[in-house]
Parts: structure tokens; sequence; C-alpha cells
């Protein structure tokens, strides 16, 4: 029987998955022994995805030995949240954790910036690493990761659930089909609506120095659909980027939504404090600001905020497909939309474009249906666009999905990590570091392209050399 080790080491390459009630014997010891997990960074990914998900999916299979944040306050309450148990150990030090612990996987959900500490520790301990999105924020950090694994001989994951939504596998499976050729092309936008959008300049996510600009916590998820759906990697990128938005404003007196001078003025002022739906936040975060000074409701007019409202880049891929990617953060409406142009035709797909939609959900509403970790949500339909050359019709494909747990893909990432890693992968869903990597790569080339108003290759940052074909 394969042990838990053995086991984590396969699964660098995740396989397409589905959910079964069965456990994952493969992933136990012969005596019967779960396998031995612990969680660094207790914020709101932590908690609900990387947490409480897990013990309420798997816990026939795993446990949590520990929980690690660097607020006292905060990993206490989600020791609580995502019920744990009593034997787990609570610590504000990953080193003081490894003294008591030697897990079988640690997953990674801290600030960005702070990723590469705990995959590089967790490495040279000899344990495997499942990292939220982005893998880390620059080149520098970037290549001590890659560096790392080849030198531990560990495995790290990187939890891109967009691959898994099966709307996005719809468009994989038609690229991959040749249904519009060869691709020569592309053009990607997407929109953040002033709830969504808003939240990121409320947060640390603000400040450069701890998520590297929006480029790379943000637009990494969509740059790793574009190199899977274009089944290639980035060769160059230039960029333009700004701050004209949100950011610096000397109105404003407030240094958070509470204390603000404009509450019943100011349409983007949220209380953390009213209870219902925030109360997760309240207690997760106010209650405990005490011991870091962190303000989960900042100002979105701070002056401290340091990163781009509006991102535009063009991208060269190793096989000569072009493509343009557009950010905007305070649309008035959130969603996307991508057109392949190929040899044989153009395909157009597109996800709650409200005017194309019946659907009377607001903004707030859809967000957090999304988002959540409850189960089965609200079913939804949406079509991809077919034009062949030469031909007088287009041919319209609807995809039935689930759009909770970003539109179905949280579900089915995790079922492939802990139940079925030894599943054939047909269409490469599957992403390890080389992808993880190659997707933060093209945020920090944007950055960087921004910063010296050059083209940056990709092949410059770090060791690794696009190609052409994806393995």
């Amino acid at each position: 029987m394969q042990n838990r080790r053995d086991f984590l080491s396969a699964i660098g390459v995740i396989a397409a998955g589905t959910i079964l009630s069965s456990p994952l014997r493969a992933a136990m010891t012969s005596n019967g022994k779960k396998m031995q997990v612990v969680l660094v960074g207790t914020g709101d990914r932590g908690n609900d995805f990387w947490g409480k998900r897990l013990v309420t999916n798997y816990s026939d299979i795993l446990e949590f030995t520990a929980l690690v944040d660097i607020n006292p306050g905060r990993v206490k309450y989600a020791a609580g949240y995502i019920g744990v148990g009593k034997k787990c150990g609570l610590y504000t030090s990953f080193e003081e954790m490894l003294e008591h612990h030697q897990p079988d996987l640690i997953i990674v959900a801290t600030t960005d910036a702070t990723h590469h500490e705990y995959i590089i520790k967790a490495l040279k301990n000899g344990i495997d690493v499942i990292t939220e999105k982005p893998i880390t924020t620059d080149e520098d950090k970037m290549q001590a990761i890659l560096d790392a694994e080849q030198r531990y001989k560990r495995k790290v994951i990187v939890g891109f659930n967009l691959r898994w939504s099966p709307y996005a596998l719809k468009v994989k499976e038609l690229l991959s089909q040749q249904i519009i050729g060869d691709i020569v092309s592309v053009d990607f936008s997407w929109m953040l609506n002033t709830s969504h959008g808003a939240s990121y300049f409320r947060r640390w996510h603000g400040q450069r120095e701890h998520s590297g600009t929006l480029l790379v916590h943000k637009s990494t998820h969509h740059f790793d659909l574009l190199n899977w759906w274009l089944d290639s990697e980035p060769e160059e990128v230039y960029a333009r980027g700004d701050l004209e938005f949100y950011g610096r404003n000397p109105k404003k007196k407030g240094v958070n939504c509470r204390t603000c001078n404009e509450k019943d003025s100011c349409k983007f002022y949220w209380d953390i404090t009213d209870g219902g739906r925030d109360a997760f936040h309240q207690k997760l975060y106010v209650d405990n600001e005490k011991y870091d000074g962190y303000l989960r409701d900042n100002c979105l007019f701070r002056p401290e905020i340091n990163i781009y409202d509006k991102m535009n880049l063009s991208i060269k891929y190793a096989n000569n497909v072009y493509a343009n990617y557009m950010l905007t953060t305070y649309s008035p409406w959130e969603g996307w939309r991508i057109a392949f142009n190929g040899k044989k035709g153009r395909l157009e797909a597109f996800v709650n474009i409200p005017y194309l939609s019946s659907d009377k959900l607001s903004q707030e509403e859809l967000h957090h249906i999304e988002m959540s970790q409850e189960g089965k949500g609200k079913q939804q339909v949406e079509p991809i666009i077919i034009h062949k050359l030469w031909d007088k019709e287009q041919e319209i494909i609807d995809v039935h999905y689930d759009i909770s747990g970003h539109g179905g893909g949280d579900a089915r990432l995790q079922d492939k990590i802990f139940i079925h890693p030894e599943r054939t992968d047909p269409l490469k869903q599957s992403a390890g570091i080389r992808e993880g990597a190659m997707s933060a790569l093209i945020g920090i080339a944007a950055r960087n392209s921004i910063e010296s108003g050059r083209a940056v290759r990709i092949g410059s940052l770090t060791d690794l050399q696009p190609r052409a074909k994806s393995l």
C-alpha cells in the first residue's frame, strides 16, 4: 500500500477529479493513520477554503495537527471556526511549530510576499506544499523557490481553482479539438466591480510590498487560464498601468471606514461591525486588531496604496500567439470575456455579463454566492460561441454549472488532491511549480515593464525558459 509521503509526492501533478464519498485509502498508512496537515495563514481563504472545507469534506483521511498565524487572536478564532479539535497545536511561529510537528503537508495561505519563506522552509524539512496563488511576488523569490524544490526533492502545488470550473474546462476542450484551428491572437478583459474590486484596495493587497500589485495577486489566476488554454508559455510582456481611481485623497480624513467623516456620503462605506454576513470579519479581524494593528476595513483612499487600478498587457507567447489583457478594478459589474482568433474561426466566451443575462442578482450577492463554500449554490448557464470562417451561422454551446465555490472549481480541485490524484489528466488541468511560476512571472514582468517603460522577456527573470508547447 502506498504510504502518505509517497502519495504526496505523486500529487505534484493534479488530475481531473470528481466528488466521491469514499475515503482516500492510498493517502493513509497501513495502520490507518490520517494525513497530517498544517495550515499557515488563517485569513479569509485559509479559514474557509483550506480550513473549514477540508474538515467538512475530508476529515476521514486528514487531520490538522497545527495552525500557524502571526496574530495569536486570529489563530485561536480560526481553530474554533475551522473545527480542528483540541489536539491541534496553535502557533505564531512557524519554526516553533516545526519543533513539535513533522506534517505530511503544509498549506500556505499567508500574505503573498511571504509565501516563499514558508514554502522553502517546508521543502527544506522534507515536507510537500500546497500554496495559494500567486506562488510568490518577485523574480528573486521565485528563483529561490525553484532552487529549493530542486535541492530538496519535494513537491509544490499551486491552487489554481479556476482551471477546474466546468465553464473554463469546456473552453479548453473546444480549443484542444482545434475547433477554430491554430490560435493566432486573444483578447481578454476582466472586470472587477466596485464591491469586489474595492476590497483589494481596502486590504493588504493595496500595497505592493505585500501583494506584488494585482498583476501578481489577482491576474495570476487569469494568466494561468491563458497559459493553459493556449497550451504554451509566455515569452515577452509589455504593459501599462496607473493608479487614478483609488489611492491618495487628502479630503478623506478617516483611517478606516469606522472612523471616517464621510460615512453618510461615501458610496464605498462598509460597516464591518454590522453583524450578519460580516460577523465573521468582525470576529476574525476587528476583535484581533490589538495584536498586530491590521485593519480589514482600511480607507480606499489612503496614501499607502501603491498598486495599479487599471492595467493593460500585450503578451507574446513562445508559439507566436499574441494576447491582449485588460483588468479594470472599478467596473459597474463583474465578469469577464475572451475571444480567441484562429485560422479556422473565432471562439468567444463570457461570464456574468449582466445585459446578456436574465439574472437579477445584485453584484454583492453574486460575489457572495461565488465565494461560498457551503455546498451547492445557484445554477447558471453561459454560452460559448463558435464562428467558423465563411459559415453564415454561429454555433452556440450552453454550459451548465454551479457558480458557488468559484464556478465549481474549488470543490473539483480539492477532490482531486485528496481523493483521486492517480487519475489521468488529458487536458492538463494540473498546476505544479512551473505552471505557478509562469503565471506569476507574467505579472512580475508586467510590473517591471510598467516601471521601466520597456518590454520584458520572461526568460530574463529566472532560470525557466519559455516553451512553445507546455509539457
